[in-house]
């Protein structure tokens, strides 16, 4: 059952970024364009995101455990460190120059052609190497 919801999930997630013109890489490079021709309309797609999250998140903080699984997964560590803010900036400067994020990327490769191809191999293979540097060194704040 826990592998159809994943599926399901993951579908609907899928159509979702598709509806929302999440897989345009136009439409989010113009949307990241603040100093430019910038297109505020993918704020739409950020408040019809978060507005519904908010009241998810109050209904699950009441509960002892999700619906579908054992337990909640653990609260993600609050330090920010070096990897965190190099990690974000370079996922914000990829987002920016190509216009797509993991996602999104996952999303477009039944019609992204080798393009869509190209980038997402890229992305896995930087994905890659950045665990392995990541296992290699210690973390540094």
């Amino acid at each position: 059952m826990r592998p159809l919801l994943a599926f399901i999930s993951g579908g609907l997630f899928g159509l979702g970024l598709m509806l929302a013109d999440m897989t345009n890489t136009d439409k989010v490079q113009g949307w990241l364009d603040f100093l430019g021709e910038w297109d505020p309309t993918l704020a739409f797609v950020l408040g019809g995101a978060i507005i519904p999250m908010f009241f998810a998140w109050r209904i699950a903080e009441r509960r002892e455990k999700p619906a579908f699984g054992a337990c909640f997964p653990p609260k993600p560590d609050p330090i920010i460190d070096t990897r965190l803010v190099l990690g974000s900036v370079l996922f914000g400067a990829g987002w920016a120059l190509v216009g797509l994020c993991p996602g999104p990327a996952m999303a477009s490769l039944g019609y992204g052609g080798t393009e869509g191809l190209v980038f997402f191999l890229s992305m896995v293979a930087g994905m890659v190497l950045a665990h392995a540097v990541m296992r290699t060194r210690p973390v540094a704040i």
